[in-house]
């Protein structure tokens, strides 16, 4: 089997495995939320640090694969990912099982973005959309059974069973690794920046900590303003860092290539409605609705159906189109149908609810197979481990910030209403907030030009063939 096809299917075990932890994980939060005795709101800490974690651990992910090999790093990031998974299962209270998420975080910050480091260096451009797609396929299988599996298992057994699923999976990863994986790294690799590590690093958790506590009183106020403006002030100092540094730990000279720019922009807008989902539809579904865990799986694994359906159409939608006229239309389009999950009632038919989250995770995931495939068409080979890291980390920033912004929306809700506790008449305003932040991604996206990423989409080739002759397959 072709390195195009056999890496991708290699890293995709890792991504099934983390995408299948984080879909059980949002079907079970209410669940888990009553067994530690929190307000499922709360809970939301437990999706943040995990996020938070990726964000700040991601920067080095590059500079250890070239150190140790990407193949060793990537089987110990497994490792640390299922010890992570097994301290969520014996997590008595909300801080054991926050920083249970921490830890299976720190394992994921290494295994995914180290398995696509490996993919970008072992497949020619021109055939990574077709990479990608063959990666990603096999991960939507996560989302598609860990809704209705977190369900079934929360409803009939217990909560901590979820976790005991990561097991099988990454032992599986690390014998495939082992396998078919080269333990590719670079000769001549740069220092490792730890001025600026030690700046990137607070500075993101400690932000995104104070805006994660913002509204439920989590944290004493002035902790979390504390947390905010510290974390603030230490990014800004990176910021300084970054310009003057040789090899800084983030590097934010990739952004003047305007694919790449377009890509971290408009894909972090986006994704933040995105973020939400996970969080906002299953808390709908249960507390505004009563459903148990069960039912509410059953409907929402229809969005990851969804995405599963539309990936091996991307490369010929792109082929046909190109970059600037899909992300535009699509993002448009993907931004109405996440509005559309705040005009569900009780009295909503499943089978529409499921045929509109099928059609938005069709729009959402043509989305991001153009963000991550444009985002490396104008890269050199020997910036690819730092684009993937930046990528990589304003991916997480934004899909806690998601979480966040859709957790605040809710509760901002609520207050309007003039209640404490959460009811289905809030869910949607919170669907909306993040529907109009993810719109605005359009900004980003037209300001490509027209043959933006053509080497990648291949729209440029098929344009210049000559009348007659076959079409790519």
């Amino acid at each position: 089997m072709p390195p195009t096809r056999i890496v991708p299917l290699v890293v995709a075990t890792a991504l099934f495995m983390e995408n299948t932890d984080s879909t059980v994980i949002a079907t079970a939060l209410p669940t888990i939320a009553a067994s530690l005795g929190e307000d499922p709101i709360a809970l939301k800490l437990a999706l943040t640090a995990y996020l938070v974690s990726l964000a700040i651990f991601i920067p080095v992910s590059g500079w250890m694969a070239d150190r140790f090999g990407a193949r060793t790093v990537f089987r110990a990031a497994l490792g640390v990912f299922m010890a992570g998974s097994l301290a969520c299962a014996a997590a008595d209270g909300l801080t054991g099982f926050v920083a249970a998420r921490f830890l299976q975080g720190l394992g994921g910050a290494m295994m995914v973005p180290v398995g696509r480091l490996v993919i970008l260096r072992s497949v020619p451009k021109a055939d990574l959309v077709a990479a990608l797609s063959y990666l990603t396929i096999p991960a939507l299988i996560g989302p598609i059974l860990g809704p209705p599996l977190g369900g079934l298992i929360t409803t009939w057994l217990d909560w901590r069973w979820i976790f005991f699923i990561n097991i099988p999976i990454g032992l599986a990863g690390i014998v495939l690794a082992t396998l078919y994986f080269e333990d590719l790294r670079e000769v001549e690799r740069p220092p490792l920046d730890l001025v600026g590590f030690l700046l990137l690093a607070p500075g993101l958790a400690g932000l995104m900590l104070g805006l994660a506590s913002l509204g439920r009183h989590l944290l004493p106020d002035w902790l979390s303003w504390g947390c905010l403006g510290g974390g603030a002030g230490l990014l800004l100092l990176y910021l300084r860092h970054a310009r003057h540094a040789a090899h800084p730990v983030l590097r934010l000279d990739l952004m003047r290539y305007p694919t790449f720019r377009a890509a971290v922009t408009g894909g972090s807008l986006f994704r933040i409605g995105t973020g939400a989902i996970p969080f906002l539809l299953p808390l709908m579904l249960q507390i505004g609705f009563g459903l148990d865990a069960l039912r509410s799986g059953l409907i929402t694994f229809a969005a990851a159906a969804g995405a599963m359906f539309v990936k091996t159409l991307g490369p010929r939608i792109l082929r046909a189109f190109g970059f600037r006229a899909v992300m535009v239309t699509n993002a448009v389009a993907a931004s109405a149908f996440l509005a559309v999950n705040g005009l569900y009632t009780a009295q909503t038919p499943h089978w529409l609810m499921i045929g509109l989250l099928f059609l938005g995770g069709c729009l959402r995931s043509l989305q991001f197979t153009c963000i991550n495939a444009i985002a490396y068409a104008d890269l050199q080979q020997r910036e690819m481990s730092a684009g993937t890291s930046l990528a990589s980390v304003a991916q997480q920033i934004s899909l806690s910030l998601g979480v966040t912004l859709g957790a605040l929306a809710l509760e901002g809700a609520a207050a309007w209403h003039g209640r404490t506790a959460i009811a289905a008449g809030d869910f949607g305003i919170a669907f909306l907030a993040v529907a109009l932040i993810s719109g605005t991604s359009v900004l980003a996206f037209r300001r490509l030009s027209p043959d933006a990423g053509a080497e990648v989409s291949g729209r440029r080739m098929a344009a210049a063939a000559p009348a007659g002759a076959p079409g790519r397959n």
